[in-house]
């Protein structure tokens, strides 16, 4: 009952197939690498013990959804980062190495906004419990859109403009449903759906 899923998926490669194929690596809740699909929902398994998910005495553990499978439990994470920049998730600041630091007010409005989704760490799970992934693969996903709006926030950020019309497309902000699917499953309470909202708002304007 205190084993993680990870652990059990970890005893099954060492003691009984060892040709299964899976990620992890921190085992403690830090890196995201161990997200897979555990009786129908995406979860960091290194953080999801087996008495809370097996109430029937079974367990189903499936790669991550909406990405395509290398083998076994392992998916290419290759589109979902490429859609982190086609949402021009890249911070483009103007200051150069000479420059004095940028300074932005800890208390300030869009640092607030910023600091709700900044914490992101790329797991992917959102973006497999995204339905309007399953039924658009060009929509970008929860994840580079929360990254977006972190940047739309950062007042050093110099390519505003040029982040909102990538964002404000039909594969972008628009398209969400606001099945909340994401905020739901996230492993560190972020709230996409939020930051999908904001840049609606944003977009309109």
């Amino acid at each position: 009952e205190s084993q993680s899923v990870l652990d059990v998926v970890t005893y099954i490669q060492r003691h009984i197939d060892p040709t299964l194929s899976y990620r992890f690596a921190c085992r403690v809740g830090m890196c995201g690498s161990c997200a897979m699909t555990v009786n129908g929902a995406p979860r960091w398994t290194c953080r999801t013990h087996v008495d809370k998910v097996a109430a029937d005495g079974r367990l189903e553990i499936a790669p991550l959804a909406n990405l395509p499978v290398i083998r076994d439990l392992v998916t290419d994470m290759g589109e979902f980062f490429d859609k982190w920049a086609r949402a021009k998730g890249q911070f483009a600041g103007e200051r150069k190495r000479g420059d004095d630091f940028a300074r932005v007010a800890p208390g300030s409005a869009p640092r607030r906004l910023a600091d709700a989704g900044i914490e992101c760490i790329g797991c992917g799970v959102c973006y497999s419990a995204c339905d309007v992934v399953a039924w658009n693969k060009d929509y970008l996903g929860p994840a580079a859109l929360n990254r977006a709006w972190t940047l739309v926030n950062d007042e050093r950020d110099a390519q505003q403009g040029v982040r909102l019309r990538a964002v404000g497309g039909d594969a972008g902000c628009r398209s969400c449903h606001t099945h909340v699917s994401c905020t739901e499953r996230c492993p560190k309470a972020l709230s996409p759906t939020a930051a999908i909202a904001g840049l609606k708002r944003a977009t309109a304007k």
